[in-house]
């Protein structure tokens, strides 16, 4: 394999080519940053935060390729992955996620003593999550747990502490993984089902569109009493009202329980995450 080939199998496993993943975990992130700062927040902070969420979410795609390296080769939407495949060795990949991961730590090394504790914690949920499909019924709430856990690590580091506004806001985004990851899971179902795996999708069974719908009304009941806590102007439902829409447009997809349905579904969350960052932003500076 040449230079440039095994550079590809990097970005490959680290999906450059995929930026949905980064997205979904970005957005939350900017949610409690600007909540947090009561607006723009502090311009390094953010480059901070920006920067270490994509070396963790691919930090995160290179051990999920190896905890799935015996059954990715089974799935014809994963099948190419550069680990299963044998592009790349399993060392390498958990390799590359240390390394990654380690960056991310020394990237908030000037931040307080809090965020950096809280961020062991976020590494081992990102690391322990793609395990969990093995026996946890609804790993897309781990899921929830590791793409969230930027939020009281962004409270962390402005405010040096956690309110109950950004618990709100955390377990909110937890049922909005739930819903998205459920869209994601659908389109492997039958794949899933072969291989023994667990997923919220095979979980849900005949009622996972409803709990796609149910996932998404807690998110945005969080979101209007985020909102109230953190005493929004009524600015905030521009966004919040555009994200419904995005909510309502997924559920029709999903009712299809079609593979490009699901996925179309899963990859336009990033509308839905962006419109209540837009919210938010107006919430904030709009009274």
């Amino acid at each position: 394999m040449t230079v440039r080939e095994r550079l590809t199998s990097y970005a490959y496993l680290i999906r450059l080519d995929k930026p949905i993943g980064t997205l979904l975990l970005l957005w939350p992130t900017l949610w409690a940053l600007w909540l947090a700062s009561s607006g723009m927040p502090d311009l390094g902070i953010l480059c901070i935060f920006v920067v270490g969420t994509f070396l963790m979410r691919s930090a995160g795609c290179a051990i999920n390729d190896y905890a799935d390296r015996d059954f990715d080769r089974y799935v014809q939407r994963t099948k190419g992955r550069p680990v299963t495949s044998g592009k790349i060795s399993g060392k390498e990949a958990v390799a590359v996620a240390a390394g990654l991961a380690l960056i991310a730590f020394l990237l908030i090394w000037p931040l307080n003593l809090f965020t950096k504790e809280l961020s062991v914690f976020a590494l081992l949920v990102a690391f322990i999550y793609p395990f969990t499909k093995r026996f946890f019924a609804i790993p897309q709430a781990i899921l929830g747990i590791a793409f969230g856990f930027g939020i009281p690590m962004a409270y962390a580091a402005i405010l040096n502490f956690i309110p109950l506004e950004a618990w709100v806001l955390f377990i909110g985004n937890i049922f909005w993984a739930i819903a998205y990851d459920t869209a994601y899971a659908m389109v492997d179902r039958e794949d899933d089902l072969r291989l023994g795996l667990r997923t919220s999708a095979i979980t849900f069974g005949r009622f996972d569109v409803l709990a796609i719908a149910a996932s998404y009304g807690i998110l945005f009941v969080s979101q209007l009493w985020v909102a109230h806590l953190a005493q929004l102007s009524n600015y905030f439902l521009v966004g919040w009202i555009a994200a419904l829409a995005c909510a309502i447009y997924h559920l029709k997809l999903v009712s299809t329980r079609g593979r490009e349905e699901c996925f179309l579904a899963f990859r336009h969350n990033n509308w839905l995450g962006g419109f209540l960052f837009l919210g938010i932003v107006l919430g904030l500076s709009l009274n």
